[in-house]
C-alpha cells in the first residue's frame, strides 16, 4: 500500500506518547511538580501530534469527528474513543502530581490500561483487514503493544525494562517479516478470485483495466522491490532496535540516551514505512501487480 507520510508519522510518534503516558501511569516513573509537567507534556506532544498528523491523510479531515459515532463496528471508532478517554483520564492523572504532588493510583492505572489500549485498537485497524494477508495475524497488534511499550520505557529513562523489551520486539519483528512473506500465498488469493472469474476456467490478464492511473492504483498498490526491502529490514533492525540497546548499555550519559532515543525514532520511522510499503492489497491482483 502507499505509505503516506502522515499515517507512517501517526504511527510512530502517537504509539510512543502512548507507550510513555502506559508507564506513567503505572508508577515506573512517578514525577511532580514541574518535572511532571514536563514528562506529561512530552508525552502528550507525541501521542496528541501523531493523532492530528493522521487527520491529514483524510480526503475531508473537518468529518473526523463522525468516525466517532461508528463504534459499534469500526476499529477506527473505538480508536477515537479510546484516545480521549485516555487523554482526559491521564491529564487528570497528571495535574494532580503537578499541581498536589500526589498519586492517585487507580486513576493512573486506568488512564495507563486506556493509554495500551489506544495502541490496540490501531492496531486492530490493520489486522482485521481481509484484504492485506500480511496484516491479518497475530503479530501485528502483539508489535504494536511491544514497539510502544519499548519506546515509552526509552522515553521515560527505565534503561533495563527498555533494552528487554526493544531485543523481544527486534526478534518479534524478524519473526513477523518471515511469515508475513508468505501471508499472500497462504490465503490462496489469486487473479482467479480477485476477479470472481475462477469458475470459468483459468483466468489471465489480456490487458490492464484501464491506460490511466486510479485511486486504488495509488493507494493499494506499491511494489518494494526484494532486494531494497532486505537493505531497509536491516537498517530497521539496527536503527529501532540494536543501536539503542547498545547505547543505554554504555556509561550513563544524557547524550547516549538522547542518541539512543533519535535512532530508535529513525528506524521505527524506517519499519513504519515498510509496513504500510509491503503490505500487498489483494486488489493488486486484479491489475496483475502481485
Amino acid at each position: 500500500m502507499h505509505p503516506a507520510p502522515s499515517v507512517i508519522i501517526f504511527n510512530t510518534f502517537s504509539g510512543l506518547g502512548f507507550g510513555l503516558l502506559f508507564w506513567l501511569g503505572m508508577g515506573v516513573l512517578v514525577p511532580t511538580g514541574l518535572s511532571a509537567f514536563i514528562w506529561f507534556t512530552i508525552a502528550y506532544l507525541f501521542a496528541v501530534g501523531g493523532l492530528i498528523a493522521s487527520t491529514f491523510h483524510l480526503g475531508r479531515p473537518e468529518r473526523a469527528i463522525k468516525a466517532l459515532t461508528q463504534w459499534r463496528t469500526s476499529w477506527l471508532s473505538r480508536e477515537g474513543i479510546c484516545a480521549i478517554f485516555a487523554l482526559l483520564v491521564m491529564a487528570l492523572y497528571g495535574a494532580v502530581l503537578v499541581f498536589a504532588g500526589t498519586r492517585l493510583v487507580p486513576v493512573g492505572v486506568l488512564g495507563g490500561l486506556a493509554s495500551l489500549g489506544v495502541v490496540f485498537t490501531t492496531a486492530m485497524i490493520y489486522t482485521q483487514m481481509k484484504t492485506v494477508p500480511r496484516w491479518r495475524h497475530w503479530t501485528t497488534p502483539m508489535l504494536y503493544l511491544l514497539l510502544s511499550l519499548s519506546g515509552g520505557a526509552l522515553l521515560a529513562g527505565q534503561v533495563r525494562l527498555a533494552s528487554v523489551l526493544l531485543l523481544a520486539c527486534g526478534i518479534l519483528q524478524m519473526f513477523a517479516w518471515g511469515v508475513g512473506d508468505d501471508q499472500l500465498a497462504a490465503s490462496r488469493t489469486n487473479m482467479a478470485s480477485a476477479t470472481g472469474l475462477g469458475h470459468i476456467g483459468s483466468v489471465r490478464a489480456f490487458e490492464p483495466p484501464h491506460t490511466g492511473t486510479s485511486y486504488l492504483m495509488r493507494e493499494f498498490i506499491h511494489v518494494v522491490g526484494r532486494k531494497h526491502a532486505l537493505q531497509l529490514r536491516v537498517i530497521t533492525i539496527l536503527l529501532a532496535f540494536l543501536l539503542p540497546v547498545v547505547l543505554l548499555l554504555l556509561p550513563h550519559n544524557h547524550v547516549f540516551a538522547a542518541l539512543a532515543v533519535l535512532s530508535h525514532i529513525a528506524g521505527v520511522l524506517c519499519l513504519r514505512w515498510l509496513f504500510f510499503a509491503q503490505a500487498e492489497h489483494v486488489v493488486g491482483l486484479y491489475y496483475g501487480k502481485r
